[in-house]
Parts: structure tokens; sequence; C-alpha cells
């Protein structure tokens, strides 16, 4: 199960989880090479946006950007572990240091990709960081994001060592934060059967500006 951190290490309950992948980065990078989970939303991703500018949020060791780069697309790869950014950097491959919440994120981009990522942003500040996705997408852009499904949040302790925060979301309920900053979902895909556990991908798409300021959910 991939798990990225995305946030500012200011916080205790940020600062804790980022100490974690620094101390395993480069373990986990090696333990999850060709790892492909929920692999069909980068497959779809690449076929409604053959070309174009990607902003991937919580690149980890960089394998899903891989991906996308080798079907045509330009990925902008960042992170705020910095042991994720040196391994990156190792590969030959740029990286950015990014807080998605803090950060300006920069754009527009013709897709942003947060994978096994957003489980890690408290949920006082997901809907926050959706505005801002929504806000560095062109009018068209589309958003691969995928969330672990169930109800709470707290601390896990990973398979490679150290704790890390969770929060999780049930479908409707992410759905409609997505559908909050203005963003529709064109397309989900569950990684089990049990609609109340496993983790959910969803393609969403911008229809609307850029301005990235929350808009009112569609009826």
């Amino acid at each position: 199960m991939e798990r990225h951190p995305i946030f500012d290490a200011g916080g205790s309950a940020n600062a804790r989880t980022v100490e974690s992948y620094e101390e395993i980065a480069d373990d986990y990078a090696r333990e999850t090479t060709g790892a492909r989970v929920l692999s069909g939303g980068l497959t779809r991703l690449a076929e409604v946006v053959p070309a174009g500018h990607v902003l991937e949020i919580g690149s980890g060791p960089g394998w899903d950007a891989d991906v996308l780069e080798e079907a045509g697309l330009k990925v902008r790869r960042t992170d705020i572990t910095q042991g994720f950014i040196d391994f990156q950097r190792a590969r030959g491959k740029q990286a950015d240091r990014l807080d998605a919440i803090n950060d300006d994120l920069g754009g527009p981009y013709d897709a942003v990709v947060a994978l096994h990522v957003l489980q890690h942003v408290e949920p006082g500040d997901l809907s926050a960081v959706l505005a801002k996705v929504a806000g560095a997408l062109r009018p068209g852009g589309r958003f691969l994001v995928s969330i672990p499904l169930g109800e709470g949040a707290g601390w896990d302790a990973g398979e490679s060592g150290g704790s890390y925060y969770r929060a999780l979301h049930s479908e409707a309920d992410f759905v409609a934060a997505l559908e909050g900053v203005g963003l529709g979902t064109e397309w989900t895909e569950r990684s089990v059967e049990h609609e109340e556990s496993g983790w959910l991908c969803v393609l969403a798409s911008n229809p609307g500006d850029v301005t990235g300021a929350p808009r009112p959910a569609r009826g």
C-alpha cells in the first residue's frame, strides 16, 4: 500500500509522518518497485489526456510518474520528503519540493495526480487542498486521486516502520468534497469488492474556470 506525505512538517502530526518517510524512503522505494496499485487510473488518465503537463503531488520514488511519462505526458514530480526527492534525483529525474497545503501549486496543468497521498491530509485541510488543485487545472483538466475508504482518522504503523497519520473517507463524502470545489467525477475504481474498505480511485474533471476558489457543489 503506497503512502506519501505532502504537507508541512511544522505541525506535530505532519512532522511525525514526514519523519517516518524520511527514515524509510530508500527501503520503501525498493519495496514498491514495479507496484501498480490502482493502475487502472493511470491508464484512464493517459487515455483522456494523451499529451500535456501533469503535476504529481507526492511522487515518492516516482514509479507512477514513470508510467505517465512513458505514455507521453510531461510530469512535474513533487514531494515534501527529502529522501524521496534525493532518490529520484539519483535516478536522473527532476523532483521539486512541494507542500500542497502551504505552497502555490503553479499551473494551469492539464492534469493533477495525487495517488495514495490525501490520506495524510487532516480532514480540516482537505477542502482547501482540493480547491487548490481545482485552481491549478486548466478548464477541461483532469484530477486523478485515490483515498482509503472507511471512517475516522488516526495513526497507522507502516510495514517498513514508522507511524503515519491517515484519514479515511466514504466514497459519497469524498465525491461531495470534489463537487464542492467544482470538480465533477468521471470515473471511479475500487481496489477491493467491499464498499466500505480498501482504496477508491477517482478521475475528476474541471469544467469551469481556474480561479482556485471553492465553487458551489452542483445539484
